[in-house]
Order: C-alpha cells, then sequence, then structure tokens
C-alpha cells in the first residue's frame, strides 16, 4: 500500500508544481487552490509511504515521478520545447525510479 500512496503522491507533486507555475504569484484564485490542495494531498501521502518505504528510496521516488510528470506536462501542452535528449533523459529518470523499487 505504501508504494501505491508513494507513486500517486509522486503524481500529485506534478500536479501541484504546475498549477504553482499557473497560479502567477499565487495571483490566480484557481491554480493557487489546485496548488494548495495538490500539495497537501502529495505530502500526505509521501508521509504514509515513508511509513513502510524508507526515505532515500521513498523521497527520491517521489521527487523523480513528479519531475519527470511535470516536464512531460510542460512539453505536451505547456509549450516548453521538447527535444529526443531531454526525452531520452526523462526515459532515464523513470527507468532509475523503477530501478530503486525494484532493489526495495
Amino acid at each position: 500500500m505504501g508504494w501505491i500512496a508513494l507513486v500517486v503522491s509522486g503524481m500529485l507533486e506534478a500536479v501541484w508544481a504546475t498549477a504553482l507555475g499557473k497560479s502567477q504569484g499565487f495571483s490566480r484564485p484557481l491554480p493557487s487552490v489546485v496548488f494548495v490542495l495538490g500539495l497537501v494531498l502529495s505530502m500526505s501521502g509521501l508521509a504514509f509511504a515513508l511509513r513502510t518505504v524508507p526515505v532515500s528510496t521513498g523521497y527520491a521516488v517521489w521527487v523523480g515521478i513528479g519531475a519527470a510528470l511535470t516536464a512531460a506536462y510542460a512539453m505536451l501542452f505547456g509549450g516548453e520545447p521538447a527535444s529526443t535528449v531531454k526525452i531520452l533523459l526523462l526515459l532515464g529518470l523513470i527507468a532509475c525510479v523503477a530501478g530503486l523499487k525494484l532493489t526495495h
């Protein structure tokens, strides 16, 4: 159950990170609310997961999932340029996250 919570909270990290960018310094109400809710849920899920997953592995997986999804979203929907190198590096990050799970 801890790993499921970890993956979901990592996905929520991408939600709050994206919402933070769209909030324009908390001047836009809807993205600001999404940021706060996403942050609370993401941190709560991480805290729950760290009951059974070691903090070093859990934090690295949480950050890796959040970073990869945030970057992918920005390239797909946010107008950030995508390149073969960026995509390969993100796939490498995902592979490292999966490797951490396999070694646990």
